[in-house]
């Protein structure tokens, strides 16, 4: 649905002068930043990307001005997927169509959707995203909104009449259901929830602050309170992430990057995004709260997470 979502940009450019631009954030999921690096390679558009500061936040004003009269979509996720910081969309949306009236607006709202309010409308966007195993609905199912105003939407995938003629194929009508009901449960218990796993996640900062004192620790993505509530990012120099995680992978599920492409042993560019020095994001765990963590499993991890981390740094010190 991310990919589907650029490629409608790209369909609608007949009547668009000169080659199309796309502008993006330094942050953004592989599925938007891999596609416009292979539209690109195949001369098929320009795109910008926009730096986020430290928290990982895109400034309005940053977008505006990276706006030009070939763009044709401004797309930018509403949460990061690794650092939690939730973007203030609104403002993002109404810049960027200062700066062109008839330009799309899409964000990648995965992270986002059942964990904190998403309102296309409060938003301002013409696109949204949003994936069903984020919010308990089975893998392998998203859905993409489209706003009535975005008029020229052409088929994807032809030869059927399903979805509206817009993409062809047979529905998979289990996956959907179970998206349906996903959503039913988010939008009736979703402040409940999110509450819930707030405070786990502040129980497991504080817990970790506490015994790793006096060891520095720094806090990404949580700047103005707009982070994601299940969402903890903590870097500690010194500290090899990848080696607490794999000491501590029969007991603690954890990331040192995104679970999604951590594969590979390079630094995360989303780290390198919002100025982390090599030493901070090499010692970056991402960790995660849910709607079923409890207040006991949050202390066993905090406790090993903690001997874990102070036996790294002791290693390489």
């Amino acid at each position: 649905a991310v990919v589907l979502a650029s490629d409608l940009a790209l369909l609608q450019l007949a009547s668009c002068t000169g080659r199309p631009h796309v502008v993006t954030s330094n942050i953004e999921h592989p599925a938007i930043l891999e596609a416009l690096r292979a539209y690109q390679a195949d001369g098929l558009c320009d795109f910008t990307l926009v730096e986020v500061d430290g928290e990982g936040t895109v400034c309005p004003s940053a977008v505006e001005r990276a706006v030009t009269e070939n763009t044709v979509l401004v797309t930018i996720m509403h949460s990061n997927n690794e650092v939690g910081a939730v973007q203030d969309l609104a403002a993002i949306a109404k810049a960027a169509k200062r700066a062109k009236r008839d330009v799309l607006v899409h964000t990648d709202a995965a992270q986002s959707f059942g964990k904190v309010c998403v309102n296309v409308k409060e938003l301002g966007v013409d696109l949204c995203t949003l994936v069903g195993h984020k919010l308990g609905a089975p893998k392998g199912i998203g859905a993409l909104f489209i706003d009535e105003s975005v008029t020229a939407f052409p088929n994807f995938l032809h030869g059927g009449g399903q979805e509206g003629g817009r993409r062809a194929g047979t529905e998979n009508v289990l996956l959907i259901s179970g998206l349906g009901k996903a959503c039913e449960i988010a939008s009736r218990d979703g402040p409940r929830i999110s509450s819930w796993m707030k405070s786990r996640r502040d129980q497991l900062r504080d817990r970790i602050l506490a015994g790793l004192d006096p060891v520095p620790v720094l806090i990404n993505g949580q700047g103005d309170g707009r982070g994601l509530p299940n969402t903890l990012s903590i870097s500690i120099a010194q500290c090899n992430a990848s080696e607490v995680l794999a000491e501590l992978s029969e007991d603690v599920a954890a990331s040192a990057g995104a679970a999604c492409h951590s594969g590979g042993a390079g630094v995360s560019s989303v780290l390198t995004a919002i100025g982390l020095d090599e030493s901070h994001a090499r010692g970056t765990l991402r960790l995660s709260t849910g709607r079923l963590t409890t207040e006991r499993e949050v202390d066993r991890a905090a406790e090993l997470l903690c001997a874990s981390i102070l036996q790294s740094i002791d290693t390489s010190l």
